[in-house]
């Protein structure tokens, strides 16, 4: 299967001034292309564990559940023509219900919930299809080079697919949170349709009655 190559109209440069760690991160050198995706068959991997997509219980101690509203997160991925892709790794990592991350580098004040590791990880179906429970995450403080600001509530998001070139690392949202439209991060995405592409739709369809509500997000790879 031959690469399609990346659409830059609908992807972020890697220089965004607006984001300031790019000031630091973006390459200052060109990009080297790789010829051809057709002999560089990706991983196959193994069954995730039991737990690994249920984010409320993999990390529980002692029987507890973290705090926070419960939802369900998921999705579709297809290639571009629109194929659902099966086999591709799904991890995701998020903040606590908080705003926390369980990482040592967080000196965020929000308190660590013991009972939620924040990490998850599952593969796609047969119809391209993955689903994750989790909390939502709280939105927390950020310093932006020398500006103050608050992330708004999103989740990590890193897939493999089938070939080594079929990866990407992209950031979820939540339709209706305030703080989308002044993120500097989900800013350097170029048009209104690349930046909705992030953020996933509330779906009552799968809510569940005193259990928890749901989100559809769908992902694309090229």
């Amino acid at each position: 299967m031959a690469l399609l190559p990346r659409d830059a109209a609908r992807h972020p440069g890697a220089l965004s001034p607006g984001y300031r760690s790019s000031l630091l991160r973006a390459p200052s050198q060109p990009l080297v292309a790789l010829p051809s995706a057709e002999d560089e068959a990706g991983p196959v991997f193994a069954p995730p564990g039991e737990l690994d997509h249920d984010l409320l219980r993999n990390g529980a101690q002692g029987g507890g559940s973290p705090i926070g509203e419960r939802l369900l997160v998921h999705g579709v991925v297809r290639d571009r023509g629109g194929r659902p892709l099966p086999g591709v790794l799904v991890e995701i990592w998020q903040a606590n219900a908080g705003g926390r991350y369980r990482h040592a580098r967080d000196g965020y004040r929000a308190p660590l919930d013991p009972h939620f590791a924040g990490a998850g990880r599952t593969l796609t179906d047969r119809d391209g299809r993955y689903h994750f429970f989790t909390v939502r995450p709280g939105a927390y403080p950020w310093r932006n080079g020398h500006e103050d600001g608050w992330r708004p509530s999103h989740i990590h998001f890193s897939l493999t697919g089938p070939q080594w070139a079929q990866r990407l690392v992209t950031q979820m949202y939540f339709e209706g949170d305030p703080l989308n439209a002044s993120c500097p991060i989900l800013g350097t995405v170029p048009g209104e349709a690349g930046r909705r592409a992030l953020i996933a739709l509330l779906d009552p369809g799968a809510f569940v009655a005193q259990d928890h509500r749901a989100y559809r997000f769908d992902l694309v790879l090229r």
